[in-house]
């Protein structure tokens, strides 16, 4: 964590957030809260973690990353 006043400590969070509610949060509508957890989750478990390419990574996936690394 950074000290207050720096916002580095939270830049990689407050990325995702925006991530999320632009390419999910905001395309959709939910009926029940239950139904928004379950699409969260496939989102991030399906697809941002599984095939959505990250610049940071050097344009791989996660978990094509972490196949690199070991």
């Amino acid at each position: 964590m950074s000290r207050r006043g720096n916002g580095y400590g939270n830049a990689t969070m407050e990325a995702f957030w925006s991530t999320l509610k632009q390419e999910l949060i905001y395309r959709r509508s939910f009926a029940t809260r239950t139904e928004a957890i379950t699409a969260i989750f496939d989102y991030i478990e399906g697809f941002y973690r599984r095939t959505r390419l990250h610049s940071a990574l050097g344009f791989k996936s996660p978990l094509d990353y972490e196949f690199i690394l070991n």
